[in-house]
């Protein structure tokens, strides 16, 4: 037996008899509105982090003289009553559309039309008809 296969088979005799050792866990009582409240707060402070690292809302606060590096600190000192205060009221600002995600839909839309042979838009595609 050469020694690529005594390594595979030790390893795979070792693994098979460690799947079958107990696991130690510990479970508590979790009440929905704590994990829900928990992902929420997680989701919105995600959320402001995630804003702050977009380019046009950086270009946005130096020109206001803010650093983005001091807007995510700020959030990071934000109570989680203020972070979803603050996220509440950017889910409810009017949103400036993205131009790109609109015309990726529409292209993604009218390619799989075509390849169902409901269109005939673009000339590479064949439909399946």
């Amino acid at each position: 037996m050469n020694p690529f296969k005594r390594l595979t088979a030790s390893l795979l005799i070792a693994s098979t008899a460690l799947l079958g050792m107990p696991l130690v866990s510990q479970a508590g009582i979790v009440s929905s509105e704590q994990s829900f409240s928990a992902q929420t707060q997680t989701d919105a402070r995600d959320k402001l982090n995630a804003l702050l690292t977009r380019e046009d809302v950086r270009a946005g606060l130096a020109a206001r003289g803010l650093s983005a590096e001091l807007a995510q600190d700020r959030v990071k000192a934000m109570t989680d009553e203020e972070v979803a205060a603050l996220s509440g009221r950017l889910d409810q600002a009017p949103a400036g559309g993205d131009i790109l995600s609109v015309l990726f839909t529409v292209f993604i839309v009218l390619l799989v039309t075509d390849i169902l042979g409901l269109t005939k838009v673009y000339p590479f595609t064949r439909s399946i008809r």
